[in-house]
């Protein structure tokens, strides 16, 4: 169980927790938490993973998902929920914010929020913003 106010398990250990799972051969579960509270939640029924994803982010914000959100919004609101639960998280981080140097700094901004992976979208902003989607 978690902390009063914060988790404790630290950022190292939730990184290792995930790892672990990945080369398990077992189904990791990390259903998608919109806020802090949601994720303390999952981790209470018991799930291996709390999923951070940024069509529902976006929802939160009354954007689309559209590439409209940025690293710094994105890392912030994923920090405060990793704050609170001793579950691995993973962050949906878009297209990396960026060309290839932004997508290497978005990696190293979410890792010193204490996020434990991320998943990238291979798609374009301008691909997601077409009609045609």
């Amino acid at each position: 169980m978690t902390g009063l106010i914060a988790a404790t398990t630290s950022a190292a250990d939730k990184r290792i927790a995930f790892r672990a799972g990945l080369i398990s051969g077992k189904i990791q579960r990390f259903p998608g938490a919109i806020n802090p509270l949601t994720a303390k939640l999952v981790q209470e029924i018991g799930f291996e993973g709390v999923y951070v994803s940024g069509g529902a982010f976006s929802a939160a914000l009354a954007l689309p998902d559209i590439g409209l959100t940025t690293l710094t919004e994105v890392t912030a609101h994923s920090a405060q929920i990793a704050r609170v639960t001793d579950l691995p998280v993973l962050v949906d981080a878009d297209t990396g914010f960026g060309e290839p140097m932004s997508a290497a700094r978005t990696v190293t901004v979410l890792e010193d929020a204490g996020i434990a992976g991320c998943t990238w979208r291979t798609r374009s902003t301008e691909a997601l913003r077409s009609p045609r989607r």
